[in-house]
């Protein structure tokens, strides 16, 4: 069901509930009113005839009957007994007897002078009348023929208010639904209108103040986010396509070259050790692109292990020499790390040895001398790595840029690389609550300081 249709039903519902209460209350106190009315006309001609049958020097019952038959204003069928204190019938025009006489009944009215109940048809009053001579009770009784139609014709009345208002209801509450829900169906158009190739359409904020235009609001960020997520993806695959693109074919050329004809072994040697150059610098980029799709699909429970920071260090250094036995690189402890438990973070061992790696590895292939200097110091819950190079250093104005997929440096083309270090320790730092800032001075040196939270 549709929410038009639903709101349409409710407001239905709750209007017609809201009618038949109404009905039910006008109803009630109509017939209410209509009952006390009827029964103070009831009275009141009683007392009248007791007035002229009791007050007069001598009781004339047939004096008094002739008047409340004449009586202009007498209601239907009605009937009038007066009894004095012993119970006695002092005069009744009820020959039928239809006014049934109890003891219980004339006792409530002496008590209480002025009872009124029904029975069957007829309303019947009690008054308790008091003369100079004597206390009396008074009975009449009637039929409320009058109020009985008119009773009739406000149900039939108040019957087809609440069935127009229903229809009505109908109609105001498919229109009210239909115009609360505009926004939405606006919202839900131009949703339509939005596809991989229009990302950067926004919706209506409308007001700016209610819940909706928060809503389109919402909505507009979340497009924001993914413009710029297919653009870096874009930007991405385009630039991987064409870091991938040079070995490929580089390999592809000296190949094609070296089986134009035959070579000598030592041509052989070198086209071979320069294709698997090639390949080496392929394995690296396409490990790297792996790593930074890993660590940005990867959960955070896979991030909570013991990892002692000084020994990690002191690994990569041993695993560096190897690769580059001119590397050096000093590693030397503030004198604020006086514990063990002061260099343990939670985190990958892998990744974050991957992360350092980079940077150390950064640090000596643009430094004269491959030298860097490591330091590691602890700061309130943060346990600080500062690595300090005296390379070449990066322009300030590219320094923002440093962790941009693929972007290099202007000063660093000639200097083998992929542009895709940075970005990944950013993003493993990141996974581990950690924090990178670099700065630089052109031909000085380059310091990046690392923060990474101490093991809870």
């Amino acid at each position: 069901m549709k929410i038009r249709t639903r709101l349409t039903l409710q407001f239905l519902v709750i209007g017609g509930i809201i009618m038949m209460i109404a009905s039910f209350a006008i109803y009630y106190a109509s017939a209410n009113f209509r009952r006390q009315d009827f029964q103070n006309r009831l009275r009141n001609n009683s007392l009248i005839a007791a007035k002229l049958l009791l007050e007069a020097d001598d009781i004339d019952a047939t004096r008094v009957e002739k008047l409340e038959k004449d009586n202009p204003v007498k209601l239907y069928n009605e009937k009038i007994v007066i009894l004095n204190f012993l119970n006695d019938t002092l005069y009744s025009s009820d020959k039928s007897g239809i006014i049934k006489i109890s003891y219980e009944t004339l006792e409530r009215i002496r008590q209480y002078e002025n009872v009124g109940y029904r029975d069957g048809d007829y309303t019947i009053c009690g008054t308790l009348y008091t003369s100079r001579f004597d206390r009396f009770v008074i009975l009449s009784a009637a039929t409320d023929d009058d109020g009985l139609v008119f009773l009739k014709k406000l149900q039939l009345i108040l019957f087809f208010v609440t069935l127009i208002s229903l229809g009505l209801f109908s109609v105001a509450g498919w229109f009210y639904a239909g115009r609360a829900l505009k926004p939405i169906s606006d919202v839900i158009s131009k949703v339509e209108d939005i596809s991989i190739t229009s990302l950067n359409l926004r919706l209506n904020e409308g007001n700016g103040k209610d819940e909706l235009s928060g809503l389109a609001k919402t909505f507009n960020k979340m497009l924001a986010r993914l413009e710029t997520a297919f653009v870096m993806q874009k930007d991405f695959i385009s630039n991987a396509s064409h870091e991938m693109r040079t070995p490929l074919t580089s390999i592809n050329g000296q190949l094609e070259v070296l089986v134009m004809k035959d070579r000598s072994t030592e041509e052989y040697k070198i086209a071979t050790a320069s294709v698997l150059d090639d390949i080496k610098s392929l394995i690296t980029l396409l490990n790297r692109l792996l790593l930074m799709a890993r660590t940005s699909s990867e959960s955070e429970t896979n991030s909570n292990k013991k990892t002692r920071i000084d020994e990690l260090m002191w690994q990569i250094r041993e695993e560096m020499r190897k690769t580059n036995t001119e590397a050096r690189i000093g590693i030397s402890l503030d004198e604020s790390l006086s514990d063990a438990e002061q260099m343990v973070v939670a985190g990958d061992e892998y990744l974050l040895r991957v992360a350092l790696s980079n940077l150390i590895e950064n640090g000596c292939k643009y430094s004269a001398g491959n030298s860097v200097e490591i330091t590691l110091r602890q700061l309130e819950n943060w346990i600080e790595i500062v690595i300090k190079d005296q390379g070449i250093g990066i322009p300030e104005n590219e320094i923002s840029k440093v962790f941009e997929p693929f972007f290099r440096g202007s000063n660093a083309k000639t200097i083998q690389g992929t542009g895709i270090g940075l970005p990944l320790v950013k993003q493993i730092l990141n996974k581990h609550h950690g924090t990178i800032e670099i700065t630089s001075i052109i031909n000085k040196g380059t310091t990046v300081l690392v923060k990474l939270p101490l093991f809870a």
